[in-house]
């Protein structure tokens, strides 16, 4: 007969009360025989050779910069190996889940071109791939460490932890469970009273190796005895990480500087079970520059700073923003020590963990703009029109006015895309302007003289056969030779009439065309009354 462990499972059944922040339940307490072929089957299941790396955020919220710059170096140390990416979803989290936050997740990593191998809707050989629906295995390997003496089932209630916690909110658990004997423990578990599984932190030190840090070694007696398994059956996060990535066979697991105080303990837990410890890699926080400040801080949600959807939102450029964030943190060496521009197959190519910097790099934004704009000259002509086209749409709500005209003039003008509808905005509507615009001493023009210009101009713009690019400007340019003036002198009264605006994108002869003879005609007609006082 096979050797086989025995493990507690709880059941649901009713809510009944709180306990520690959460909706507590009666719980059923069964005995089940676990044959430990299913613990041979598990390891079997795991892929072995090769460098597999995940992705696994929580779906409490959209795509910050910090989870892209994560999820983008977890992708390039598997995809430069030749590896496998995972993505899971970490939903352990009840309380803090929104509603779409999947979808963004899934969409964010798609637009920035960060494909995966195994996932929630692709499947793969380790599945599932989304932690609520891994619930049983939890509850088996924290039996597991219980009956290897590396965990204990903890009874406290809220209101006893509550009064540990009055010396301040990082107080350590007390161990008073630990020292319950198993006749007590059988009684609790009779009474059907609820419990969490704590780790238990052994004496000593615990070192550990970070790819990007070195050798770190942590005294014990720092460490607290976290929970594993919450009293609703769910894992905590630390615990469901060391499991999931143990089982999925996860090579390198890429995380921000936050997580090296957890290190230790997952190390423990590693050693607990007899399974390999993955390779840490550890990136420092991504600082933000405030602008309207000029302070720098630590990037956060809370302060308003953008996450990756609000960039989106804001007229980036996918593109630039993740070769930028590749930037944040990490640089290339040798020959291309001084690139800033990659494309992704650049950088699968060049990304090196040891290029992984250890101090903090700052999100700034005027950087960003430069990355984007950059990006927006790079797009051909046909690109940039269907990228504008919405943004010029919410301010040229006039289907007369060629959208990829437009756009022609916008290309080398803007930063982000969102600098579009108040480029534009005259287009459907002449804004009021004030008479000194018509004054500009670079074209040498006043009021007198831009009267002068728009009176012998409008004839001549009235009487053309056609009105094309080249027709407008041939008889814009052959009437200031005549006239004896600079092009400028004839054409900066002209822009201001029709645009009225000091900076537009492209120039009068572009404007008119777009316009169209009769509007461009009216406007005109609207300038010289306003010259005319």
């Amino acid at each position: 007969m096979a050797d086989s462990v025995y493990v507690v499972l709880a059941l649901e059944k009713s809510p009944s009360f709180s306990y520690n922040g959460a909706t507590q339940f009666d719980w059923e307490v069964i005995a089940m025989s676990i044959d430990n072929s299913w613990l041979d089957e598990m390891e079997a299941r795991i892929p072995r050779g090769g460098v597999r790396t995940r992705f696994a955020p929580s779906p409490t919220g959209y795509m910050h910069v910090g989870n892209l710059r994560t999820a983008l170096y977890t992708w390039l140390i598997a995809r430069h190996a030749g590896g496998k990416f995972i993505l899971r979803i970490e939903d352990t989290d009840q309380g803090r889940l929104v509603a779409d936050a999947v979808d963004v997740i899934y969409a964010t990593m798609r637009r920035c071109g960060l494909d995966w191998d195994e996932g929630p809707d692709v499947g793969g050989p380790v599945g599932p791939y989304i932690q609520t629906e891994r619930r049983e295995f939890y509850g088996k390997y924290a039996q597991l460490l219980i009956d290897k003496g590396h965990a204990y089932r903890c009874f406290c209630t809220e209101e006893r932890l509550a009064e540990l916690h009055q010396d301040g909110p990082n107080a350590k658990y007390d161990r008073r469970c630990l020292s319950l004997t198993p006749e007590e423990i059988q009684a609790k578990l009779d009474a059907g009273e609820p419990y969490v599984i704590r780790q238990r932190i052994p004496e000593g030190s615990t070192t550990f190796q970070d790819a990007v840090y070195g050798e770190i070694t942590v005294d014990n007696a720092e460490l607290d005895d976290q929970i594993l398994i919450k009293s609703d059956g769910l894992p905590t996060y630390n615990f469901a990480n060391v499991v999931d990535d143990h089982l999925m066979g996860i090579t390198h697991v890429v995380r921000g500087t936050e997580y090296l105080s957890s290190a230790p303990k997952y190390n423990l837990l590693y050693q607990a079970f007899g399974w390999d410890i993955p390779t840490y890699v550890h990136c420092a926080s991504v600082m933000f520059n405030d602008p309207a400040t000029g302070a720098v801080r630590k990037m956060s949600k809370r302060h308003g700073d953008p996450s990756y959807q609000d960039l989106v939102a804001l007229g980036y450029l996918s593109q630039a923003v993740v070769n930028y964030v590749a930037l944040l943190g990490w640089a290339p060496h040798g020959d291309i020590a001084e690139q800033e521009f990659f494309t992704m197959d650049e950088l699968v190519e060049a990304f090196e963990i040891s290029g992984i910097s250890k101090s903090s790099s700052a999100f700034d934004m005027d950087k960003l703009n430069y990355f984007n704009a950059t990006y927006l000259r790079e797009l051909t002509p046909e690109e940039f029109a269907r990228e504008a086209e919405s943004w010029i749409r919410q301010s040229v709500k006039n289907p007369a006015y060629d959208a990829a005209a437009i756009a022609a003039l916008l290309q080398a003008r803007c930063e982000k895309l969102s600098d579009i509808p108040e480029k534009v905005d005259f287009f459907d509507a002449l804004p009021e302007y004030n008479v000194e615009l018509f004054t500009n001493k670079k074209s040498k023009t006043n009021a007198d003289v831009s009267l002068q210009m728009l009176q012998e101009t409008v004839p001549v713009l009235k009487g053309l056969p056609e009105w094309s690019q080249d027709a407008i400007h041939g008889a814009l340019v052959g009437l200031a030779e005549k006239l004896g003036v600079k092009n400028a002198t004839l054409m900066w009264p002209l822009r201001i009439a029709v645009a009225g605006k000091a900076v537009t994108p492209g120039g009068a002869v572009e404007l008119c065309r777009i316009l169209g003879k009769d509007e461009t005609l009216r406007r005109a007609a609207l300038g010289m009354e306003k010259l005319n006082g």
